[in-house]
């Protein structure tokens, strides 16, 4: 039973991992040599909390691979979320622009997949991170527009996307 509950949960969070950001650059050489760049991996997770993980004082629930990933790297505890909802919190991240700002505000969905599209004029991290030199990434759940949109991932600045675009399956 606990076993069965382990991985349930930990189902759960995989599905509740809203969108995964994975930037990474191997070695980029300049004119002054060789210059290695930092992997960054960010993750914002729809509805976990602080004590939700190992290194944070969780005993039910095992986390190695996050607590070897927190223990090997910086991990940083003021964070403020954008917004109350998924895609609104997302758009806030990805811009850095707050709710009254961001292009999208709400959930809105657009039928038949999909939430209303971030348009691809806006500025986002991702796409700072490609002009830096950076290979991008995002994975799960993503809510800021369907597949072929202006909003697709492909256009935010995502060299790979694998994932849900509508979050209403991801959902499910």
């Amino acid at each position: 039973m606990k076993q069965i509950r382990k991985l349930s949960y930990f189902f759960s969070i995989l599905l509740g991992i809203s969108s995964s950001m994975f930037f990474s650059c191997g070695q980029n050489v300049e004119e002054s040599g060789l210059v290695e760049k930092t992997n960054i991996i960010f993750i914002l997770a729809d509805d976990l909390g602080y004590g939700d993980l190992g290194f944070l004082g969780q005993h039910y629930i095992e986390t190695p691979a996050i607590d070897r990933l927190a223990a090997n790297g910086m991990f940083f505890t003021n964070f403020y979320s954008g917004a109350t909802v998924c895609a609104p919190s997302r758009s806030a991240f990805m811009t850095g622009l707050h709710t009254g700002h961001t292009p999208v505000r709400g959930n809105t969905e657009v039928q038949p997949e999909g939430q209303r599209p971030m348009p691809d004029s806006v500025m986002t991290v991702s796409k700072l991170m490609q002009k830096a030199g950076y290979v991008t990434g995002a994975f799960g759940k993503w809510g800021l527009g369907f597949p072929g949109s202006e909003g697709d991932p492909v256009n935010q600045g995502f060299d790979q996307f694998f994932g849900y675009n509508c979050q209403r399956y991801a959902h499910r």
